[in-house]
């Protein structure tokens, strides 16, 4: 009995001094244990070591965290997060229980890009004042690559100047990724005297990659001839220049407008056996293009066709435009119809170019038939092609088959309003108020919002025919939407009521509605003095209206 007496506070103490050193502890550490850690004790009741590991650990920021994080599944989980905090959490959870998996190159990499592409600077910035050890080259190079995109050349150089004292030895890909964001943002003196320097200073060496940046550099900025004296001296280097090579220069000379200098580099290419590109080809044409010799650029894209170098979708877009504007509809319509062949997908301004030029001389049906074939290949043509289609329909009086039109080739999506208010237009114009209603009607099921040139065209409709009643019930219902209407709504009106006669009740409604929305302005006065000089005896009841209801 003694023993068990002795055994039981024997324990207790124990128990006891265990209780005083953890209180102990935990005021050193400023962190409170878990109160069901501190429940278990007093109670004296749970062990420590059977309470659960969630009473011990940080919780994971995502679930489920891996039950073996290596390298490669810790950079899976930083990449596939949408938020780049997130992805941050993930990264600093991961570093306190794992440090060297957080700081494998992989890892690194992943948090590097993340943050990159979210213009997360400051935090990347931070982050390197903190790690233990210099993270890998390329994750740097991936920073020095999206300050160039985010428009912060300046950013890019100090990086690129700080690698050194970070431990890490520039290499080419680095120097690279730096003249070419500082060619981004034209930086072409800073380029080239980082080109000059890169031996020397950092101990890189340029290769035909640096090269080529530095040519697009020089020939940016109207420097051709220093870019072709670097083109020579390249072998001097021991570099051998390749196609991009002189298709850079080619392009100096292009945008020089020396096209004979252009034709000369190009036959240099030809010459060495290269086979020349779609983008060298498409470079020549655009300059021809652009100083409108149009046969000559016929004649370079009839080369590559003999040469067998598949057309871009840059060269069709080229072309195509040069048809158009040379007035070549049917040309531009066969080459975008090709481009379609060839799996490419136009977009929504080439086809309106062609439509345009189509429509323009008379073949407003040849458009009509281009659209669908696009349509059928499943490409969309957008908005403004339709409304220009049913635009020129309309002007040809012929609304039925631009109805046709916005029904078909609108198949899957609403129609603009810019589509319904041509529509809409061609309508009225007709006299066909009844059909212009429901296409309204429609329009609003639809989700499409009239604006006031939709409620002015509608009203004009109405004033046409002599209904100018129902044309002030559409001015009303205007005002009700809380659609602001202008000087052409009341001007229309006015128009209206003078060539009806005017009834006195109109005059009164359509002068208190532009008092209560608009205003009467010196503008809108003349428009209703209009009213005075074609009715007799308006003049007294105008001024009436206007001194009743002024404020």
């Amino acid at each position: 009995m003694c023993y068990i007496y002795l055994l039981v506070h024997s324990s207790l103490f124990h128990l006891l001094m265990f209780h005083s050193t953890l209180s102990r502890i935990s005021r050193r550490r400023n962190h409170p244990f878990s109160t069901s850690v501190a429940a278990a004790i007093a109670a004296n009741s749970v062990p420590a070591s059977a309470l659960p590991p969630s009473s011990f650990t940080i919780r994971p920021p995502v679930h489920p965290w891996p039950r073996r994080l290596t390298p490669n599944n810790l950079a899976s989980l930083i990449s596939r997060q949408h938020d780049p905090d997130l992805s941050l959490q993930i990264f600093h959870h991961a570093q306190s229980l794992h440090p060297s998996i957080a700081h494998a190159p992989q890892s690194l990499h992943a948090l590097f890009l993340k943050l990159s592409r979210a213009r997360r600077f400051s935090l990347l910035e931070s982050l390197l004042t903190r790690l233990p050890n210099p993270p890998p080259e390329p994750s740097l190079v991936i920073l020095i690559r999206s300050y160039g995109l985010a428009g912060k050349p300046l950013s890019a150089i100090r990086l690129f100047f700080k690698l050194q004292s970070l431990g890490v030895q520039p290499s080419i890909k680095s120097l690279n990724a730096l003249l070419n964001a500082l060619v981004q943002n034209k930086r072409y003196r800073l380029a080239h005297s980082l080109f000059k320097s890169s031996a020397e200073k950092f101990r890189v060496v340029p290769n035909v990659v640096s090269c080529n940046i530095l040519l697009k550099a020089l020939c940016k900025s109207n420097e051709v001839d220093v870019a072709v004296r670097v083109l020579d001296e390249m072998g001097l280097m021991g570099l051998v220049p390749n196609v991009v090579s002189y298709t850079t220069v080619l392009g100096g000379y292009v945008f020089r407008g020396d096209m004979e200098s252009a034709m000369r580099v190009f036959g240099e290419i030809l010459d060495r056996g290269w086979v020349a590109d779609a983008t060298t080809y498409t470079v020549l044409m655009s300059g021809f293009c652009r100083m409108g010799k149009l046969v000559e650029a016929i004649r370079v894209m009839d080369l590559m066709e003999e040469n067998r170098v598949q057309p871009s979708e840059v060269t069709y877009g080229v072309m195509i435009e040069a048809y158009c504007k040379g007035r070549k509809s049917g040309e531009a319509m066969n080459l975008l119809e090709d481009m379609v062949a060839k799996g490419f997908m136009p977009n929504s301004v080439l086809c309106c170019r062609v439509v345009d030029v189509l429509c323009e001389e008379g073949s407003v049906e040849r458009a009509w038939e281009m659209c669908r074939g696009v349509v059928r290949k499943g490409i969309q043509v957008g908005g403004a092609v339709v409304s220009t289609i049913v635009h020129w329909l309309c002007k040809e009086g012929k609304v039925v088959e631009a109805r046709e039109v916005l029904d078909e080739l609108e198949k899957g999506e609403v129609a603009s309003l810019l589509t319904y208010n041509t529509l809409i237009v061609g309508m009225c114009e007709r006299g066909d108020l009844c059909e212009a209603a429901r296409l309204w009607d429609e329009m609003v099921e639809k989700g499409r919002a009239p604006n006031a040139f939709t409620y002015n065209v509608l009203i004009k409709g109405f004033c046409k025919v002599g209904d100018v009643k129902e044309g002030i019930r559409v001015l009303e219902e205007m005002v009700e939407r809380e659609c602001l209407p202008n000087k052409s709504t009341y001007s229309i009106l006015v128009d209206g009521i003078s060539v009806s006669g005017g009834k006195k009740e109109e005059i009164e409604k359509v002068v208190l509605l532009a008092m209560m929305t608009t205003g009467v302005d010196g503008d809108l006065w003349a428009i209703f003095l209009k009213l005075v000089g074609n009715l007799d005896g308006n003049a007294a009841m105008l001024d009436r209206i206007l001194t009743e209801n002024a404020v």
